[in-house]
């Protein structure tokens, strides 16, 4: 029995580890490329591709773009599908209107502000004229509802005089 667990304890693990997708740039691909195009004795381009870690089709794919003149070709391309005009026209026209409606909103938000503050100044304005309008008032009045010493009839300036 323990010959049995220590045999299935050695045996390697059945699991293959998958290694992420390299991607290479622009600048990796012209670098090996050129390093490829200076390998001139047989058997060399085999070493650069072990060494590299890439397939031989590799080479001859970019050799091509890179003689069609496609350098966006030799460059890691955005994956998924392409925008047309149309969507371009369609993306820019929503933020548009998201940036027209956003800035209404604070229009509106100002012009209410400049009211409140039109309509606070015209409240202290008429608050200010009707206290100076009940003081001049207050002043004529000011012996009424006092009780007036001496003859009836006769002011309090009446009597001084005399």
């Amino acid at each position: 029995m323990t010959e049995k667990m220590i045999s299935l304890a050695e045996q390697p693990n059945p699991e293959v580890n998958a290694t992420p997708r390299r991607r290479f740039s622009a600048k990796e691909k012209l670098r090996i490329l050129k390093e490829a195009d200076a390998c001139a004795q047989p058997g060399e381009i085999g070493a650069l591709v072990r060494r590299e870690g890439i397939y031989s089709s590799y080479l001859s794919r970019w050799r091509r773009a890179r003689d069609q003149g496609q350098l966006g070709g030799l460059s890691t391309k955005k994956r998924g599908p392409k925008k047309t005009a149309d969507q371009e026209l369609a993306e820019e026209m929503a933020a548009l209107r998201r940036e027209n409606e956003r800035l209404q909103a604070r229009l509106k938000q100002a012009e209410t502000i400049i009211d409140v503050q039109k309509n606070s100044r015209r409240y202290l304005a008429w608050n200010c004229q009707h206290r100076r309008a009940s003081r001049a008032n207050d002043r004529g009045h000011r012996n009424v509802g006092k009780r007036r010493r001496g003859v009836a009839g006769e002011s309090r300036f009446e009597r001084a005089a005399q």
